[in-house]
């Protein structure tokens, strides 16, 4: 049968068992704490420990290649003692760092510098350029008047080689006259004379080599000379177009529109030999005259009266 306790017996097994595990507590807490102490002091003597066998190590390597001649060169056995050797300055080290990494803003604000300076002397440059092409084009603009007034100051408007030419067809005129009778083949309004000319149309070139004599399509052409037929032709710019000779001596009648005689016939002067048309490059119906000795062209007006 279970003895029943007093408060006093109660009271007692209450302190009893609180202070039997306050006991535990600490024997328990102690002994932790006596763990934690030994394991870290085997762990730090244990981390001294490897970090003097590396050093130990290190040194080993570097006083061995020092002293080993026969195994490592001279040259990298200089660069191993300038390592042993080396006084390490943190200080120097992180300024060389900080210096490093500023560089490149440095060089970004040269490099604009740079871009600002050639910008100044292209401009420069540029000035200096248009300035000399403003002076060039001066002298040019200059040049240019007194060759033109030099070019008018040429009689008849003509260069020197052309006052040639002018000259060679006078006297190829003279020969003629002298020595041919000529006759004009077409009565009518002269519409284009021979020499520079300014043509209204891109077709019509610019230095005619006859005379253009307008008259109705279907007015009888004859003969300005006699001769013989040594060509009639229907190619080209000058349409259907007869050539009859004498001697050196060549007359041509171009933009027929009907042709009355043929090739190798014999032409008396005055004889029909054709019509006025409008064949070939022209802008109207009428008859180019054109006169020749050898290869010169001939002023139809330096023989006839138009």
């Amino acid at each position: 049968m279970e003895r029943i306790l007093s408060v006093d017996e109660k009271i007692r097994r209450a302190e009893e068992i609180y202070n039997r595990r306050r006991q535990d507590s600490q024997y328990q807490v102690q002994a932790r704490v006596s763990v934690g102490k030994s394991g870290n002091d085997y762990r730090l003597f244990k981390k001294m420990v490897i970090q003097i066998i590396v050093c130990l190590i290190i040194y080993f390597v570097f006083y061995t290649i020092k002293n080993s001649d026969y195994i490592f060169s001279e040259e990298f056995i200089n660069q191993t003692e300038q390592v042993l050797s080396y006084d390490l300055n943190i200080q120097e080290q992180y300024n060389n760092i900080m210096g490093l990494m500023n560089k490149p803003q440095e060089h970004q604000n040269i490099t604009q510098n740079q871009q600002n300076q050639i910008q100044e002397e292209n401009a420069i440059t540029n000035e200096t350029i248009n300035t000399n092409i403003e002076n060039n084009t001066e002298e040019v603009s200059t040049h240019q008047e007194n060759t033109i007034i030099d070019t008018l100051s040429v009689t008849d408007n003509a260069l020197p080689e052309e006052s040639s030419s002018l000259s060679q067809t006078l006297t190829d005129a003279d020969i003629i006259k002298q020595n041919y009778s000529l006759i004009k083949p077409l009565n009518g309004v002269i519409t284009s004379r021979f020499g520079p000319r300014n043509p209204t149309t891109e077709t019509v070139p610019k230095y005619h080599t006859g005379i253009d004599i307008a008259a109705n399509t279907g007015t009888v052409i004859i003969s300005a000379m006699e001769g013989k037929v040594v060509l009639v032709s229907s190619q080209g710019d000058y349409g259907n177009h007869i050539k009859i000779q004498k001697d050196d001596i060549i007359t041509l009648y171009a933009h027929c529109s009907k042709i009355y005689v043929s090739e190798g016939q014999e032409i008396k002067q005055g004889q029909e030999i054709a019509e006025v048309g409008a064949t070939g490059n022209v802008t109207g119906p009428h008859l180019h005259f054109e006169v020749r000795k050898g290869e010169n062209l001939v002023n139809p007006d330096d023989l006839l009266e138009f």
